[in-house]
């Protein structure tokens, strides 16, 4: 009976592991579906309708809109600027512009993918602890608003000078991208770089800025509290309900069409709505008018006259805040945040290959998306803006949203940041947001970016003591080191003033000091490749799998087909060769294309956020 018993059991499991025809068909019916669900409507190299391509533009240049003016508003404060709204109007202005520049710049000749370029916060932390620095301080006057004239030139003098020992440091640390980028040393560089030194590093971006989240959200934690719960219920909640717009085509002619406004632009309704609840409550008088009270900066009326003072019409220039200066100091610690930058952009750039169709980038194609990026940084540091440039993480999400993968659509949407750098009155209006506004958005954002950090693990083995001991010594290391020697300023003399100031912005950036020690201790304590995060298996040849071919990533205006008769190309590292591409792949390639389904994750992660 025993033995029937089991024979039952037995027959019943085999039973149950055998997929009947039915449930066969079922799946692959299910696979058929979520194959139509993923196809493109757009590939790479197709250009939409324009009418559509203008919506996109716009789309993405409304996606990128809330890191890009967060940069500025951050920066005020350490360059004494937080009570100049008309010169912070002109930064805006000013990284919009750049930001536009160098899309098309990256478009075009750079990487060649749809990928947005953008201010990078990988550069906020450090240039934060450079303008920390005891020499840089703001003066106490600086912060009381009745105190500031604008107009003054020792005002002028006090902004202006920091700005433009920050411009020359960011243009001389971008100088390294440049050379990492042309030269082909990226591939080299990211054998050694991986998940345990970039989680590290982007989680403490976010957690670095935690205190100028606070001090904004802290000016009205009422208004702050519903501009976050409302950016909350927007993109998290309420993402996945269409809302009815009427379209057009030839077809259907006027119909309406399903629309997902809030997973689109969940941040700039959640900043819209709670402005437009701050002006009510200005208006009716139920916020205070005395700057003395509590609330009175949620005041939508506290800049003055800023939007009348602007100009319709500004054109940043490189120079435009006198001659850049250049701090050794600031160069090391910028160069900290460049290697960040250069890290996530590698990420960014296979997750948008994988997003739009196409196949990973070849060689050539990331080290000129790299030495793009510095010229980008170089350019922002060249007119001003206080920061480098990068790819959006974000907008790279959105061509998973939207199914489109054009490129010419990015170029419109450089075209269109050009256009809000232009106008002076849009970057005016966008100073007049309330700081509690502000800082509860900046509460999503920065909360993003840590979980974004962390994600990055997600490729380790997180089982392994190893693993865990790697991160947790670095985050640690990387909170408690800086806060010691920022409370302590004097502890660093080594009788060279130069290396003082250079090891107290390295030490007092957080995000240096935890991937300094996560990149140290991941390549020297004993691990598998599992454990590290990765890939121990040969990349397939996948070009054949995408829609796209990797034509797409040769340079434009046929530069490609004149090149390819020149023997010496094969030996520029930016350069595509038609041999190379067609016939093999070097062993830099076979690595950098390894490491692709490893970095790629990170835009896996943006995409279902």
């Amino acid at each position: 009976a025993a033995q029937d018993k089991v024979s039952l059991r037995l027959q019943n499991y085999v039973s149950s592991c055998r997929e009947p025809e039915g449930q066969e068909q079922k799946s692959h019916d299910i696979s058929s579906a979520s194959e139509d669900r993923n196809q493109l409507t757009y590939l790479v190299t197709d250009a939409p309708p324009w009418y559509l391509c203008i919506f996109l533009a716009i789309q993405h240049c409304l996606t990128a809109f809330g890191a890009t003016i967060s940069i500025p508003l951050i920066l005020s404060e350490g360059l004494c600027l937080q009570h100049d709204s008309l010169t912070q109007s002109h930064l805006i202005n000013s990284i919009f512009f750049v930001s536009g520049l160098c899309t098309l710049l990256q478009v075009t000749f750079g990487v060649r993918l749809p990928i947005l370029q953008g201010g990078t916060f990988s550069l906020l932390t450090p240039t934060m602890a450079m303008l920390s620095m005891p020499e840089w301080e703001c003066p106490a006057w600086t912060r009381n608003a009745s105190l500031v004239d604008t107009s003054s030139p020792v005002f002028k003098e006090e902004w202006q000078s920091r700005l433009r020992n920050l411009q020359g440091s960011i243009m001389v640390a971008s100088l390294l991208q440049i050379v990492v980028g042309f030269l082909g040393v990226i591939g080299f560089l990211m054998r050694f770089i991986g998940p345990l030194t970039i989680a590290p590093t982007i989680t403490l971006i976010g957690l670095s800025l935690f205190e100028s989240s606070a001090a904004k959200a802290g000016t009205h934690w009422g208004i702050s509290a519903m501009t976050t719960l409302l950016i909350i219920l927007f993109s998290q909640y309420l993402r996945l309900i269409p809302v009815p717009v009427p379209a057009y085509n030839k077809l259907k002619k006027l119909h309406t069409s399903k629309f997902y406004i809030f997973q689109r632009i969940s941040i700039l309704l959640g900043i819209v709505v709670s402005w437009l609840i701050c002006y009510i409550l200005t208006v009716s008088d139920v916020l205070p008018s005395n700057p003395a009270h509590y609330g009175h900066l949620a005041r939508t009326d506290v800049k003055g006259n800023v939007i009348s003072d602007a100009s319709w019409f500004t054109f940043p220039y490189p120079g435009q805040w006198g001659v850049p200066a250049v701090s050794l100091a600031g160069v090391f610690g910028l160069m900290a945040g460049i290697i960040c930058s250069m890290a996530e952009s590698m990420g960014d750039y296979y997750a948008c290959a994988k997003l739009s169709g196409a196949p990973p980038p070849p060689r050539h194609a990331i080290n000129r998306g790299i030495g793009v990026e510095g010229l980008g940084s170089l350019l922002a540091g060249a007119f001003g803006t206080g920061n480098g440039t990068t790819s959006f993480s974000e907008n790279v999400a959105v061509l998973g949203i939207t199914k489109v993968g054009s490129r010419t659509v990015i170029l419109l949407s450089g075209v269109f940041l050009i256009l809000m750098g232009i106008l002076g009155k849009i970057s005016a209006v966008f100073t007049t947001i309330p700081d509690p506004v502000v800082g509860g958005m900046f509460m999503v954002m920065f909360g993003v970016i840590t979980a974004t950090g962390i994600s990055n693990l997600q490729s380790t083995d997180m089982n392994s003591s190893r693993t865990i001991f790697i991160f947790g010594f670095s985050m640690f290391s990387a909170l408690s080191i800086p806060n010691w020697i920022v409370k302590n300023p004097g502890s660093l003399h080594t009788g060279v003033k130069e290396v003082d100031h250079v090891l107290h912005i390295l030490l007092t950036t957080n995000m240096f000091v935890g991937g300094f020690l996560g990149f140290i201790l991941d390549n020297t304590i004993p691990g598998t490749k599992r454990e590290r995060g990765l890939p121990d298996r040969e990349h397939e040849d996948v070009s054949d799998k995408f829609s796209a071919s990797l034509e797409l990533y040769d340079l434009p205006f046929g530069l490609t087909s004149f090149l390819s008769s020149q023997s010496w190309v094969r030996y520029v590292p930016f350069c595509p060769w038609r041999d190379r591409d067609t016939d093999g792949r070097t062993e830099d390639n076979n690595v950098m294309l390894r490491r692709g389904s490893e970095l790629s994750s990170h835009g896996e992660i943006v995409e279902m956020r």
